[in-house]
């Protein structure tokens, strides 16, 4: 493959925006190259400016479940571009989609719209303080929330890419009202608790890390949560960002059984646009300006063109319910491909991570945490992703990222990724871009 016109593009970008990209890990420092540009992309395909294709497992980090350009969806997103792109007021839309989140969520009684991801954790967490009266939140080793100051503290996805524990220019005295837990580790959660008794408004966790690899919840850490957050008066934050939908129809709560007080969806719940929301009990969503006190707004929150697109993909989500058994088969034919090779993989429905992990130490192949995570050789994952790359696969340019399976990998395309992954991993002799 070639990537000339990738190439010249990266220079021209890299004079204008800092590092030549919007969002840091487009820039694959992490993997020894440059980035190639996207000129489109159908179903399970992305195609660049130089004419090369690539079939597509980050599916834009998430949100292509359908795949890329589905044709209903796209269908309704024209359709309503053509009354109009933003009016800075209500429409019915944003109805239709609050109640469908409802519908495979009973738990959010009430929601917000936002435009990212960042906004929705950022606004839950000013309503868990704005409810409960108290200032201090826990958040987990690894787990990534958004880029909101006060969540910026050894968070997971890019900052572990690039090896950066937290962020310049948050204030110190955001950074101390967030404390750090280890994930699957309740003792660290209880301890805590103790020492910052009284004190903590919410615990904000990805029920499903997924932006330090993938990495399930231990059987009962989400239970335990549940539990001690109850005792305590402390609420919970399920972000599902990334797992909203994608889990299942009704997210991490009904794929582990867990209910949380608040929630938090990007992602799939936009269709592919920039759309977020968070939500909750009507108890604590009514602390939410203008009914209470709790303030938060946003220009293009709710824009038409957004919630047509995710109104259009929870509908075909809802109506075609055999979607989820089919990404989470072909999700398990990918992990077992790995695994095959001894490769470590954790796997969450159609959500998986194949880990490189380094063979010492008492942990070794096993990835349940945040330091275990740590312990993997990206010099490894680099040479894998760049043969992979080379016989037109594109996975995350990252470790610490997901793999994400779509409707439109159908099986044929899953066996062809099986035979690539023995053959990129195997290989010694690593391709340099």
């Amino acid at each position: 493959m070639k990537w000339d016109k990738s190439e010249k593009m990266f220079h021209r970008a890299q004079e204008r925006i800092p590092g030549g990209v919007n969002s840091p890990v487009r820039a694959f420092g992490a993997v020894g190259r440059h980035p190639f540009f996207v000129e489109r992309a159908q179903g399970a395909w992305l195609y660049d400016v130089d004419g090369n294709r690539y079939l597509d497992y980050v599916c834009s980090w998430g949100p292509g479940i359908l795949g890329h350009a589905h044709p209903r969806v796209v269908e309704a997103v024209q359709k309503v571009c053509a009354r109009g792109l933003t009016f800075g007021a209500p429409t019915a839309g944003e109805v239709e989609l609050a109640e469908l989140i409802n519908i495979c969520v009973p738990d959010v009684e009430m929601v917000r719209l936002v435009s990212s991801g960042t906004e929705a954790v950022m606004s839950a967490v000013r309503v868990a303080r704005g409810y409960t009266g108290r200032e201090k939140i826990i958040k987990f080793a690894g787990n990534y929330h958004g880029h909101s100051d006060g969540l910026l503290v050894k968070a997971g996805s890019g900052l572990m890419t690039q090896s950066v524990p937290d962020s310049a220019g948050v204030p110190a005295g955001y950074a101390a009202s967030t404390l750090t837990a280890v994930y699957n580790d309740i003792e660290s959660v209880g301890a805590l608790l103790e020492e910052n008794h009284g004190q903590v408004a919410a615990i904000v966790v990805e029920p499903v890390a997924a932006n330090m690899g993938v990495v399930p919840p231990k059987k009962g850490f989400l239970e335990d949560l549940r539990r001690i957050t109850k005792e305590q008066g402390v609420l919970l934050i399920f972000d599902e960002v990334i797992t909203g939908f994608r889990l299942a129809l009704g997210g991490a709560s009904q794929y582990t059984g867990v209910h949380a007080d608040l929630y938090t969806f990007g992602k799939i719940v936009g269709g592919g646009m920039p759309l977020a929301a968070y939500g909750g009990s009507r108890d604590i969503m009514s602390c939410v300006s203008p009914l209470g006190k709790v303030y938060q707004a946003g220009t293009l929150s709710g824009n038409p063109a957004a919630v047509t697109a995710g109104i259009e993909t929870l509908k075909i989500l809802m109506e075609d319910t055999g979607i989820y058994e089919r990404i989470d088969a072909r999700a398990k034919r990918l992990a077992e491909a790995f695994q095959s090779i001894g490769l470590t993989v954790n796997r969450a429905g159609s959500l998986l991570c194949a880990f490189f992990t380094q063979d010492s130490g008492e942990r070794a192949g096993s990835v349940e945490n945040y330091e275990d995570a740590c312990r993997c050789d990206k010099e490894a994952f680099a040479g894998y992703f760049n043969r992979m790359l080379e016989q037109g696969i594109y996975v995350a340019p990252s470790q610490f990222e997901a793999m994400f399976v779509s409707d439109a990998h159908a099986d044929d395309l899953i066996e062809m990724t099986c035979e690539t992954i023995a053959a990129s991993v195997l290989t010694n002799n690593r391709q340099e871009p």
